[in-house]
């Protein structure tokens, strides 16, 4: 029998010298690689924003802050084990303050890049991300 699950997740939208950072899933069933917004879910009592900034900071090694909220979306899919989620996202702009790019170990993330808006139609980015980094380049 399938489970339903919910799933409520902050992730934040860098802009830097007319890149964006993106991370790439570790899942080795996403063929081709499945890239997306840093970020993810939130422990037991802390905040978004101190999600947005955590997470950050492990999964690229940059320090950001001034989180300002952009979006919320939602969506229900069905996992690969047949159970349902519902996801709740939280997506922040947030402001490069400190580190160099590096590379998650052993998380839900192997690898952080920087890429130009023109660089993204060839990669497989998570629709959610699509979506909030060309609604942004649009304002």
């Amino acid at each position: 029998m399938s489970k339903q699950h919910s799933s409520v997740r902050a992730y934040g939208i860098l802009l830097h010298d007319d890149k964006v950072a993106l991370v790439r899933s570790s899942n080795p069933q996403h063929q081709p690689p499945l890239w997306w917004l840093p970020g993810g879910g939130i422990d037991f009592g802390e905040s978004p924003e101190e999600t947005l900034v955590r997470e950050f900071k492990e999964e690229t090694g940059l320090g950001v802050d001034d989180p300002r909220l952009f979006s919320v979306t939602s969506d229900v899919r069905k996992r690969d084990n047949g159970d349902r989620i519902h996801t709740v996202r939280i997506i922040y702009t947030v402001r490069w303050v400190s580190g160099d790019l590096t590379h998650e170990v052993h998380g839900t993330t192997d690898h952080a890049a920087w890429y130009r808006s023109d660089q993204l139609d060839g990669l497989n980015l998570a629709d959610y991300a699509r979506e909030a980094i060309q609604t942004l380049l649009r304002k």
